[in-house]
């Protein structure tokens, strides 16, 4: 029986100061399938769906919903209209509680008179949470002390609350743990079995694969083609996302490991304890574990933003105090942390203040006045050697692709010259070949003797990139190998307990 097509988008063109961003790109998805939108960062996905949405105004084409054509003036006409979406940037109230912002904007639903039924509104909440979804959250707990991964769940039942029959999700697993996917992957399933569309866009080839009926991919702004998931490879996926073969995603990494740059005895936190490892010049040192088993945390206790309760630090054999990020960088350390969006980039300043950031001391002179010429000299020069795609360096960060906002907060902290560089999750949410263009980078920062710490959630991505691995269940570390000693299986195994 053929599928009624419920959304379908013909030639779709878009330009941003005369650059066009979008070129006649189609889309078709139907009633009832999970249909991917995959390509490089840059490929004009999200602009895409912006205009479907209603959040921009098209320059070209047509968008015809359920048969009509449509002209979405905001977001919430789209939602009224039946498309509603998931956004990879979590777009929570912090202070409102998960019913209040799950109803935000729909609380004449609970009205009684001049009043919001609490009650009700919190009852409904739990059936939505628990009944239908499956997910174990407070109705009252507040957004802001949810983990990111929690967030993205309440994003994911404030969508399905609408009763819409196209949910759009950007990047919904991104911050998931393998439990969560598989909650997030029931619901689709039970949404598709209702007859709702899910539009899928994700980095993650083998995860579309398993759970989406047909692909678009796009490139630089235009439309390359759709395929059925079950007739098409992963090769072929990469061939028509990048343009050109992938053979090798992981570098051969080939450095001389030089002595103990970094050491931690016995380090305890409040949600980590007993931290024992050491990593040396030239060594790259890969944390496995699942999402909340205390990874990022105990990184974010070295470097100094979390405090510690006991256990000592050494840099180069000699014992160190770090009670803030200011300690750790005066001391060679840098970090990239995990959520970019809110403790990466400074959203409201250019490429160049990002990058220069951490550095920017050594940009003063004696009096405090910053030498403009010798700090622009260095950003670009950073802007070459990270390939960092910017028009120029003094546009707002949040103009870049994720990669490229990824590329640049790495290249401000090489700008410090640091001896130990922490990776918190350095890939999520980049496309295949930005991830292959970071690891590029890391693998030449490991050949010219720093010492890396990467955190993942990537098994593949740890196994391809580790001298070392170490898993981390419960805030405790629980094995330590070898890369050739390491495999998939091993450091499930060791992270599930």
């Amino acid at each position: 029986m053929q599928q009624e097509t419920v959304l379908e988008v013909r030639q779709l063109s878009k330009r941003f100061l005369g650059v066009k961003a979008l070129d006649k790109v189609d889309l078709e998805v139907k009633r009832g399938e999970v249909h991917s939108v995959i390509g490089e960062n840059g490929a004009g996905k999200s602009t895409m769906m912006n205009l479907i949405l209603g959040d921009l105004h098209r320059d070209e084409g047509t968008i015809i919903l359920k048969g009509e054509e449509v002209h979405f003036k905001s977001p919430a006409d789209a939602i009224a209209a039946g498309i509603s979406m998931i956004h990879q940037e979590i777009s929570l109230i912090p202070t409102l509680t998960v019913a209040e912002n799950i109803w935000l904007h729909r609380e004449d639903r609970f009205m009684k008179g001049f009043l919001i039924d609490t009650k009700s509104r919190l009852e409904e909440t739990r059936q939505l949470l628990k009944d239908k979804l499956n997910i174990d959250i407070n109705p009252n707990e507040l957004v802001s002390n949810l983990t990111v991964a929690q967030c993205q769940l309440v994003e994911l039942a404030r969508a399905v609350s609408c009763d819409s029959d196209i949910i759009i999700m950007d990047e919904p697993t991104s911050s998931l743990s393998d439990k969560e996917v598989n909650i997030l992957f029931d619901v689709i399933r039970a949404l598709k079995a209702e007859g709702t569309a899910i539009i899928f866009i994700t980095h993650k080839i083998e995860e579309l694969l398993g759970i989406c009926d047909r692909v678009s991919v796009y490139r630089d702004g235009h439309y390359i083609g759709t395929r059925d998931c079950k007739d098409t490879t992963r090769d072929e996926l990469i061939h028509m996302i990048i343009g050109r073969e992938l053979t090798e995603q992981y570098p051969v990494i080939e450095s001389k490991k030089g002595g103990v740059v970094l050491e931690v005895k016995n380090l305890c936190g409040a949600d980590y304890s007993d931290i024992s490892f050491d990593v040396k010049a030239g060594e790259i040192i890969g944390f496995s574990g699942l999402v909340g088993a205390g990874r990022s945390e105990i990184m974010r206790g070295i470097f100094g933003i979390d405090p510690v309760l006991s256990g000592e630090i050494y840099l180069d054999g000699k014992r160190v105090s770090i009670h803030s990020p200011k300690d750790a960088v005066k001391l060679g350390m840098a970090m990239v942390t995990e959520d970019r969006r809110d403790y990466g980039i400074v959203k409201t300043a250019s490429v160049k203040d990002n990058m220069s950031l951490a550095a920017l001391s050594g940009f003063c002179s004696k009096i405090g006045i910053i030498k403009r010429d010798k700090e622009n000299e260095a950003v670009s020069e950073m802007i070459k050697s990270m390939t960092v795609k910017a028009a120029n360096k003094e546009m707002l960060i949040t103009s870049l692709s994720g990669g490229n906002q990824q590329k640049a907060i790495i290249g401000r902290w090489l700008m410090t010259a640091p001896k130990v560089l922490i990776l918190d999750e350095p890939t999520r949410g980049i496309d295949v070949g930005a991830k292959s263009e970071i690891y590029s980078i890391i693998g030449n920062l490991a050949k010219q003797g720093m010492a890396i710490i990467l955190v993942s959630s990537e098994m593949p991505e740890i196994l391809g990139m580790s001298d070392r691995i170490f898993v981390v269940r419960n805030g405790k570390i629980v094995v330590e190998c070898a890369k050739e000693e390491a495999t998939q299986e091993l450091l499930g195994k060791h992270a599930l307990g």
